[in-house]
């Protein structure tokens, strides 16, 4: 078994569906758990479930682009609970008005306004000429600096504290930019870089760094796109299980065993740098 006892495993995102599995598992293990994420509502509903198994949590809300912020929660965890030792970087997010509704370029896209847009009056039938940049922006810095961010100011924390192991999350879209998501496409392949690029910086100081890519696994969010309000699969979601050999969506216990090995000093002494897909075998397919 994995030597999670009363170690600190910082989780961000921890409010999300998948992350706050792994912080129920983490804290199941024995671990002391440090919930992240900007909605302390969430974060109290994970809380009381580990809680309630007799797991050890705090709560820490707080923005991972806010450097001070973050930087304000590892001095308080290191105070009363000692260095992190597990770092899970699974905040992130997209953005409805950084997605176009058409796939292709048009002659509509020849009357796209160039000027920003206010009070969400983004045309229903809009390109990418017509999408809003701000939002654009906000979902490259949620995924890129919500990773780095806290990577620094932990893994500064693991380095001085004899190591450590951080896990981030990748996409499908790490590999395959899909439609009407571009920043979040971008941001994802951006995840695989800095895995690598972390990785190979932080190995002198017994840091291990990789990263998990999840498939398409149903929670709030992919729901609406993926499933029809009777369950059934909606137009997309008939694309995707075309495309997934396993012939299922997944879950978020389906991440476990791959996000406990990658954290396993012994079971992944000598893994640093990868990404794992966890797709249901959706890279695998080219769906014909």
């Amino acid at each position: 078994m994995i030597a999670y006892e009363e170690k600190v495993a910082v989780v961000t995102g921890a409010g999300g569906t998948l992350c706050s599995v792994i912080a129920e598992d983490l804290a199941r293990k024995g671990a002391k758990v440090v919930l992240v994420g900007r909605t302390r509502e969430k974060l109290e509903k994970v809380a009381a479930a580990i809680a309630a198994a007799g797991g050890v949590c705090r709560i820490e809300p707080g923005d991972v682009t806010d450097e001070a912020a973050v930087a304000d929660i590892a001095v308080r965890v290191e105070a009363e609970w000692g260095p992190c030792r597990f770092l899970i970087n699974g905040a992130g997010g997209n953005n409805v008005k950084a997605m176009p509704t058409r796939l292709r370029f048009c002659e509509k896209d020849l009357c796209a306004s160039a000027s920003l847009r206010e009070n969400n009056d983004l045309p229903a039938d809009r390109g990418f000429f017509d999408i809003d940049m701000e939002a654009f922006k906000s979902v490259l810095e949620i995924n890129t600096l919500g990773t780095v961010i806290p990577s620094r100011i932990f893994g500064l924390q693991m380095a001085k504290a004899g190591g450590g192991a951080i896990l981030n999350f990748a996409s499908m879209n790490t590999y395959r930019p899909l439609t009407r998501v571009a920043p979040y496409a971008m941001s994802k392949a951006a995840i695989a870089s800095w895995t690598m690029f972390f990785a190979q910086y932080m190995a002198p100081a017994k840091v291990r760094v990789n990263a998990v890519a999840p498939g398409f696994m149903v929670n709030e969010r992919s729901r609406a796109y993926l499933m029809t309000p009777d369950g059934g699969l909606s137009a997309r979601g008939e694309q995707v299980m075309h495309h997934t050999p396993m012939g299922r969506f997944g879950e978020a216990e389906d991440l476990l065993g791959c996000v406990n090995w990658l954290l396993d000093d012994s079971a992944s002494a000598f893994v640093t740098g990868i990404t794992v897909p966890v797709d249901g075998g959706f890279l695998a397919s080219a769906g014909v």
